[in-house]
Formats: structure tokens, sequence, C-alpha cells
């Protein structure tokens, strides 16, 4: 009663408010632009634009004053040139600035270019067309689907996981490029030896030696040279062969067209890319662009930028180009909600330096060229910066000051419920959403797939903060390696990469030193992760601060490399496992109350020291009692349980443990199975699922682990995905020299715990019997081993 009394005593009160309230209200003022309308017209709702740009224009006038809304009609609009917003086109929270579609994807943004020709049969099913004179053409699209350049070799519709869906190794070999007329203006693509993403080439044209000739390679921030099998090229006439192909001769101002089937040329929709950008928002950290919303546009033909990808992150593998179809410089309080961007050539949208409380959410991201959202920060924000890989700071000169030194980078940012797929249709180093130098970006409810590379990925530490929740990122580095669906590096002031004794001197000197840069926990939960060709969640070099938590990974498993303060618990892996890598001592990492389904694999770490702080009472789905004592020399998994966790319905993919599960006894706990991907209905109604797979139980007494001695050390085999530990490929091989006792002969020999032997005189040493084999062979003659150490090749000469 007492309680009623007050609250009906408070109701005049609140009525009082609510008008007050009420009469305070912006004034508001609407805007109408339709295809049918006139740039000389009020911009009215009989009376309309024509373009977005006069009507941004015309809001400039109400622009924090009254809430605008800039009505949209359906209809396709060619940009004439990139619409950009400026602090002066600024609304506020209380007058925000709107542009909406009247009818959600109906109205078309459009960085293209009409074309009227007249088609004429050329030969072998070519057909050509005049051009206007001077027109460059880098992206065709013919009835609203974007076409292939004339390519060798042809595209491989049914492998998502071959290197640019069909490669070959003589693509620019001297009797394929003796068939070529002229290639200047083609194009190479090639991956990285290593599989870790690739490099575009522009081909200048032919040298006297009959080789061609050209400039390029700048998109990989790890060097290395083309790899000798995965390759093609583009743009070349020569190759125009294949349905869907097309080749534009600037200097003759002709189309050349092979139509894919059904295709009517005569009536057909001939639309050519023109713009890089189509809407940008240019302010500065002191004059931000503020409180404008883009609402249900679709974005279409933004040009592909591959040969502008050159910028390279911090000791990441990556470069960049700091653009995309829409791009985000300076601002505050943007919305991008409910849009399409269909087949953009580079990124859909990049988030660029200063931005705060930018939201992303309800889109369709598609068939980009690059990656889908990227937050970027700029290098100045951050304290002692370093590009190159193989960089170290000099330990007694580094800043110890914690966090940014500057505002210059994203930071409280969101992407939610977003379907992204079809990410890298161009570029091979790209993510479905990509985070570098930006603190507390939100990941939420999104569905990621059919990514060339990462699903999400975090390049360094710096600074933070992230939430990964409640998304499915599967169908992950299908054309490239070592990788995952969600990928992180953590190359921050801090690494030094793993030191060849026990400890890490400069962290355990200063225990705060990994968190300079890492100085607020990412959470990743509640979230699916499948990936096929590496791991499901990868944390690697350096990766630290992490709270993982309630995830189901369907495929590769977990991987922890060289990091600190790692909490990982309550995940399930599904036919997968933890994979520990690299660890330093005094890590602080905690590995408990998971189902694992295969013991820990990949450990290469300098001393049995480097443990972590713990890795027990986690559950091993198996009937072999020996699937957790693998790492029992580290004290690891004492307390941990093996037998049947009695999943509900896996073939359905719930995981959830039935009531009396064994599970619950080491911490279990069920986590919701239907919470996982984009949840607006008409997103969620086409978006795809990851296959659950089946049950496959691991006996570890299967696995008879290989060792040998040699010269007073222990030899060991590995396989799979270990190789990842030492920075090397399964095709690559080798055989990792487990113990190397101080006094044996080996370590006198030069020899070091960890080193991996990958030839020996020349020849592959893949696994321990061919390691004997080249050893009986050579009899008393001097060995020259080549090893990998600390992920460097080197080489030594041993007399036996």
């Amino acid at each position: 009663m007492k309680a009623s009394a007050s609250l009906h005593h408070r109701i005049p009160s609140i009525l009082a408010t609510l008008t007050v309230l009420a009469l305070q209200a912006a004034p508001a003022s609407d805007l109408f632009v339709a295809t049918t309308g006139s740039d000389t017209n009020p911009g009215t709702k009989s009376a309309p634009f024509q373009s977005l740009a006069a009507a941004r224009n015309a809001a400039r006038q109400f622009a924090g004053k009254e809430a605008v809304t800039v009505h949209v009609g359906d209809g396709l609009y060619y940009l004439p040139q990139t619409i950009v917003f400026t602090q002066e086109d600024s609304g506020s929270q209380r007058c925000p600035v709107v542009y909406r579609a009247d009818n959600e994807g109906k109205a078309i943004l459009s960085g293209g270019l009409k074309l009227d020709l007249q088609w004429k049969e050329c030969k072998d099913g070519i057909y050509q067309a005049s051009t206007p004179p001077g027109l460059s053409v880098d992206q065709l699209f013919i009835n609203g689907k974007c076409q292939r350049m004339a390519r060798y070799p042809n595209f491989n519709a049914q492998d998502k996981t071959a290197a640019y869906r069909g490669y070959a190794p003589d693509v620019i070999s001297k009797e394929r490029v003796a068939k070529w007329a002229d290639p200047a203006g083609g194009y190479i693509h090639a991956m990285h030896v290593s599989r870790w993403g690739g490099f575009e080439y522009r081909i200048t044209g032919k040298g006297a030696d009959g080789n061609v000739t050209y400039e390029g390679g700048w998109q990989n921030n790890r060097p290395s040279p083309m790899h000798p099998q995965f390759r093609m090229v583009e743009n070349i006439f020569e190759e125009l062969d294949a349905p869907g192909e097309w080749f534009h001769d600037a200097r003759k101002n002709t189309l050349y067209y092979m139509p894919e089937p059904g295709v009517q040329l005569d009536s057909a929709t001939v639309e050519v890319v023109r713009l890089r950008h189509l809407v940008e928002f240019q302010g500065t950290p002191e004059n931000p662009v503020r409180s404008i919303a883009l609402e249900g546009f679709v974005f279409r033909h933004a040009a592909r930028t591959f040969m502008e990808t050159k910028e390279p992150l911090l000791r990441s593998d990556w470069t960049i180009y700091r653009g995309g179809a829409v791009l985000l410089n300076g601002t505050e309080n943007i919305v991008i909600r409910d849009c399409e961007f269909d087949q953009p050539g580079g990124n859909a949208l990049f988030v660029n330096g200063y931005n705060r409380k930018a939201l992303v959410k309800g889109c369709h991201i598609h068939d980009t060229g690059a990656s889908g959202v990227a937050f970027v920060g700029l290098q100045k924000a951050v304290r002692n910066p370093l590009t190159d890989y193989g960089q170290r700071h000099d330990r007694k000169k580094i800043d110890l000051t914690p966090g940014p030194k500057s505002s210059d980078y994203p930071a409280d940012c969101a992407v939610e419920d977003c379907l992204i797929e079809g990410i890298g249709r161009v570029e091979r180093q790209p993510a479905g959403i990509q985070i570098s130098m930006a603190q507390e970006i939100t990941v939420r409810d999104c569905s990621i797939y059919d990514c060339v590379r990462a699903g999400i990925n975090v390049s360094e530490g710096t600074w933070g903060g992230h939430l990964i929740e409640r998304c499915d990122v599967f169908d992950t580095v299908l054309e490239t390696s070592d990788h995952g669906s969600f990928n992180s590096w953590g190359r921050d002031r801090y690494w030094p990469s793993l030191q060849r004794k026990p400890g890490n001197p400069p962290v355990d000197a200063n225990p705060n030193l990994p968190f300079l840069d890492a100085m607020k926990t990412t959470v990743i939960r509640d979230s699916r992760w499948r990936c096929d060709h590496g791991w499901d969640v990868d944390l690697d070099d350096g990766s630290s601060n992490y709270d993982i938590t309630n995830n189901l990974m369907l495929k590769g498993g977990l991987k922890l490399r060289e990091g600190y303060r790692r909490k990982v618990w309550n995940n399930i892996c599904v036919n997968g496992r933890f994979h520990p890598h690299v660890w330093y001592e005094g890590s602080g990492d905690i590995v408990t109350g998971n189902i694992f389904m295969m013991p820990p694999a990949g450990v290469n770490t300098p001393s049995e020291l480097a443990k972590g702080e713990l890795v027990d009472r986690n559950f091993y789905y198996s009937a072999d009692p020996a699937i957790k004592d693998r790492y029992a020399k580290f004290g690891w998994d004492t307390h941990s349980l093996v037998g049947d966790p009695l999943f509900v319905d896996p073939a359905k993919g719930d995981f959830q443990v039935k009531e009396g599960s064994p599970a619950f006894q080491v911490g279990f706990r069920n986590f919701p199975m239907d919470q996982f991907g984009v949840k607006k209905p008409s997103l969620r109604a086409i978006a795809k699922t990851p296959e659950i797979p089946a049950l496959k139980l691991f006996s570890q007494s299967k696995r008879k682990e290989e060792t040998m001695t040699w010269l007073g050390a222990t030899l060991r085999g590995i396989e799979g995905e270990e190789y990842s530990a030492f920075g090397t490929r399964k095709e690559d091989g080798g055989i990792q020299l487990a113990k190397v006792p101080q006094d044996s002969p080996a370590a006198k020999a030069g020899l070091q715990a960890n080193d991996l032997i990958q030839k020996v005189n020349g020849k592959k040493t893949a696994s321990l019997p061919e390691f004997q084999s080249i050893l009986r062979a050579s009899g008393t003659d001097p060995l020259k081993i080549n090893l990998v150490r600390a992920q460097k090749e080197t080489i030594l000469d041993i007399s036996k």
C-alpha cells in the first residue's frame, strides 16, 4: 500500500516532467529527395531535390538547431562525386540529422556510371562495343553483378579453398607471356610463400628478355617472394576465354565481353565503377562531424583499391588502405543502420583515426574486395610504434606511460546485428571486422563467414577493452593459412618474441609492461567459431589480457601464444583442443573448466616453468584416461576428468550437457546454444550457419609420440598445426630438438632446445625415419643442418 501510495503521489510530478520535456523537444524539419526531383526545387515532398548533395546543403541551415530528416525515395542515384559531410553538417544528440531511405534497400547510392552500348559479335563468343573516350574501367557490372577481368587460369567456382579460386605456376612464364601482344596494365596476384595473405603487382610491359616487368608487392607487411604455385594474372586480352570475363582496351575505346549464359546484351544494364569512396565524414578531433545517421541505403560500385594498400600496421602481417565505400574520419555519434554494402571493390566501411561512438547496425556487407568494417587508429597515437615484424625496442628507452598519447583512434564504437559474408574477393589480407590501434570496440550479434582470412582480426593490443559476443563466425581462412576465425596479435611495445632462455627479462623486471598497451581486458564470449584451416580462436604472438568464456568451437580449437593474462574458462572445443604453443614463464594464464576432446598440442617453450598459472580442472571427452596426461610434467590437468560429458543433442548443434553430467564436477556450466549470430529477421532469414561436425573420439594411445636420441639430444617428430609453434609450414616439415643437455655433443655443436631441423645435407627431414636414413647415408661425412630457430632460418655445419 505504501509503495502504491508513493507512486500515486509521484504521478503528477512525472506528468509535469514529461510535459516540460515535450515543450523542450527540438523542432523538426523534413527534406525530400527523389530521382524525379530537381536540385533547383525547395526539397519539399511535392518538389523534392534530385541529389543527396543538394539535400545536405539545404540541411545545413537547420543542423544543430533542429532535428532534420532527409527522406530519400526509391531509385538509383549515380553520384557524380563523393558525398562529403563536414562539421558544418553536424547535428547534435538532441537534434540529429538523419538521411533515411523511404524503403530499406530501395535507394541505391552508386559510384558507377551506366553505359549505353551497341554490341556486335567479335569472335569465339566474345562481343565488343565502343566506349566513351577517356573512360577508365576497373570493374564491370552486368545486370548488377560484378564480372571478372580476363584472367588465367579461369575462375574455379567449385573450390572455395583454391587460391584466387584458380591458380597456376606458369602465369608469367616466358612461354605464356610470349602469347600476349602487350600485357601493360595487367595484374599479377600471388600468395605469400607461407600463405600469410598475398601480393598484387601491376604489369608495366615486357622486357628485352621476354619476361614481364611489373611494380607492386607492398600489400603484405611480412615480405616474401611470390608463392611459386599460387598465382593468377588478370586484365590480359589474350586470356579472355570464359563466360563472364571482359577486357577494356582504353587506347581503342573498346570493351570486349563474353556474356554468361542467359545474358541478353541488347537489354542488359552495363555499369562501370568510378569512385573509390561514396560517402565520407571528414572532421577532426577538435571539430568532429557529429550526430548524422545514414539509414536503409544500398552502397554499390566502389572501386578496387588493392594497389593503394601500402601502409603497414604495427608489426602486423598487414598493410592497409585508409578508405572504403564509406569513410569515417574524425566523428562522434555517427550511425550507419540497415544498409547494404553490395560488392565494394575495397573496404566496405573504414573508421579512421579519431572516432567516438560510431555504430554500424543491421547491415548486410557482402562480396567485398577487402575488409568489411575496419577500425584503425593513427600511429601518432601509439607510444613507441614499430611497423616491421622483426623490429625490436631498446628496452632502456621505451616510454613506460600506459595507453595512447593522443586521441587519434576509434573508441567506444560498435558493429551490431550485421551479416558479413564474402570477404576478400580481391585482396588476401582482409577481415570481416578489422581492429587496430583502437579501444573498446564492440562486435555483437554478427554472422561472419566466407572469408579468405580472418572473420575478426585484432591487429595488436593497443588498447584493448573490446567485447565480442554472441557472434557466429565460420568458413574462414579459406585461401590462406596459419590464422583463425578470430585472430589477434599482441606485438606491442613489450613484445620481444620468445627468448631462448627461461623467463622474459624485461617483463620479469616490470610485470606491468605487457599491459601498457593492452591496458583493458578484451572479452570473447557466448559465440560460435569454426575454422577448418587454422584455429577457431587464435591468440597469436603476444596477445595479452583476454577473457574467453562460453564459446563453442567446432573445429580448430583454441591457440594461445606468447602472451600474458589470458583467462579461458567454460568453453567447448568439439573435436578440438587447446594449443598452448609458446608461453612465457609467469604468464599468469588460466585454462580451466573447459570441455576438450583432444590433449593439448604444440607446446614449444624454453623451459618447463613456462606453464601458466593454472591448466587444470578441465573435462576431456574420451574413453582414454591417458588423454589428460600429455603435459603432466607441467603439472597440468592433475584434477581434470575424462569421460562422456553427455551432450544434449550434438547432431543438431546442442552441446549443452545433460543433468548429471560429470563435466559439472570441474565447474563447467551450460550456456545457450541458440544465441549465435545475426538477429535481425530479414538478415537471419538469409544467413548461413556452420556445418555441425560428427563427434570423433581421440585416444592418446593412438598417437605414439616419435622420439630418438642423437648427439645426446632428444629429437621429436611433430605433426599438424604444431608446426605453427615454430613459425613454419606443415608442407616444409621438420623434427624438433625437444631436449639438448648442456654438456651434450649437440649443445657443443651449437644446437639448442626447440630448434626445428628441416634439412640435412639439402634433403628434407619431415620425419624421424627420414632423418635417420640421411644420417646412415652420410656415413662419417660432415652434416649441413638447415634449421629454424626463433622463426629464423639458421645453417649449422656439424662434424661427426
